[in-house]
């Protein structure tokens, strides 16, 4: 089983992200869960709730710089937590979450949730 973990902010951003990854988890997963959450700060709070119902995760958001470092502080401690998740729970959790400068940079940027489909098929394959 595969837990989806998006937010629900930015959605045209989202859908990019998400559009490709599902086809890839489709050929290998029965059942895929998808949660929404406000933000990129509680993707791993979501995740680390969901740990043992689900044998891989995709974290998807996106991080749009601002004129203060709160940027700063949520990419760097979103992504240092979905780390230790992962070690913590040797389970995989693909980092589908973009930081960018502007939305332009975030649109183009789409194909990263797909990347981090393929990089959870490649650990589970292992």
């Amino acid at each position: 089983m595969l837990l989806f973990c998006c937010i629900q902010f930015i959605k045209p951003v989202v859908v990019g992200l998400s559009a490709l990854v599902g086809h890839d988890f489709c050929l290998i997963y029965f059942s895929i869960k998808i949660i929404k959450v406000p933000g990129v700060f509680e993707i791993p709070i979501t995740i680390s709730k969901n740990i043992k119902k689900f044998d891989a995760f995709i974290a998807l958001g996106c991080v749009i710089k601002g004129e203060t470092p709160h940027f700063d502080f949520i990419s760097s401690a979103s992504t240092q937590a979905i780390m230790n998740l992962s070690v913590d729970s040797k389970k995989p959790i693909g980092n589908g979450i973009i930081t960018c400068l502007n939305m332009k940079q975030a649109k183009a940027r789409g194909k990263k949730g797909k990347e981090a489909a393929q990089a959870i098929i490649s650990v589970l394959s292992q």
